[in-house]
């Protein structure tokens, strides 16, 4: 198969299309024929090795953990799909190692869910892993209809994607971003803030009250004013700062979860979450792909298309 790899860490100049052989489907994974791969930032971060102490990688590596395609073969035991099954997921394995930037990768069904028909390929695959960010720390915090969630970068990724479900779920979104991103946050249906000195009494203006729940998309200053703006202590969740522990908070660092893609495939089925796509990339692109991730400008996900 043809597949985007890497010999060693390194940076986009460094990722070759070549050969590689076709992935083994072990026993409770299925082998998936890509069609669209997604492009995260931590695909860049993990090859120039910034994860070296925390995740086990092997070369020649081939980067990605969101894909979208159709099953092609099943291994022992699996149950949940069958051979043409159109499937997405967030296939994040314990060694980085065999990802989606590829022909075929293989996945265990519990990274899978049936790909949503109402979502085009490239939207599939730009889904699993900033829809699993935004859902886990939704349900971490335990945003529920009624509330005012405060969303720190909710025009970005995860914060969009966040800011619908917490829509979805009947909740009031305040939303920080820039200025010129307002008119997007207010299509979704949340009430925009600027960032910067003056925030807390930008969000109590809105809500005198303070707010139920806070989800920190972006870390430094963001975190220190949301504790003052919290109604109840600890309903905080910060995909960021691992320090929102220490005020009762939690660090949410996403995990591959079959059920959270499912409940992620039915929102957008319903018509109530969509994935805008800022551009789709032929596989063999993939190193301008990451130049455009790394370069932070893109609103939008970014996606490689594959056969």
């Amino acid at each position: 198969m043809k597949a985007i790899t890497l010999k060693r860490y390194g940076s986009a100049d460094d990722l070759e299309l070549s050969d590689h052989p076709e992935p083994k489907v072990a026993p409770g994974e299925v082998l998936v024929r890509v069609r669209a791969a997604g492009v995260n930032p931590v695909d860049w971060k993990l090859a120039e090795g910034r994860l070296d102490g925390l995740m086990e990688s092997r070369f020649p590596q081939i980067p990605g953990w969101d894909v979208a395609g159709v099953v092609e073969r099943v291994g022992f035991d699996v149950a949940e799909f069958a051979v043409g099954d159109e499937v997405f997921g967030y296939i994040r394995k314990d060694t980085v190692q065999l990802g989606a930037y590829a022909e075929l990768v293989s996945a265990h069904v519990r990274m899978l869910a049936h790909k949503p028909a109402s979502l085009s390929w490239e939207q599939a695959a730009g889904l699993p892993l900033a829809g699993l960010t935004a859902y886990q720390a939704i349900e971490r915090v335990k945003v529920a209809a009624g509330q005012t969630v405060l969303i720190h970068a909710a025009a970005g990724g995860v914060g969009s994607l966040g800011a619908q479900i917490a829509r979805a779920r009947g909740a009031r979104v305040i939303g920080t971003a820039s200025e010129h991103n307002h008119a997007f946050l207010r299509g979704l249906g949340v009430e925009p803030v600027v960032y910067g000195e003056g925030l807390a009494d930008r969000v109590l203006a809105l809500a005198p009250g303070g707010v139920d729940a806070v989800l920190d998309f972006v870390g430094g200053e963001a975190l220190e004013v949301s504790w003052r703006l919290l109604r109840e202590p600890g309903r905080l969740a910060s995909i960021v700062e691992s320090g929102a522990r220490s005020g009762g908070g939690h660090y949410v660092w996403v995990r591959p979860d079959a059920d959270g893609l499912a409940a992620l495939a039915r929102l957008a089925e319903e018509g109530r979450l969509s994935v805008p796509v800022a551009r789709a990339l032929p596989l063999a692109e993939a190193a301008e792909a990451w130049r455009l991730s790394r370069a932070g400008r893109t609103r939008g996900k970014l996606v490689l298309t594959v056969g």
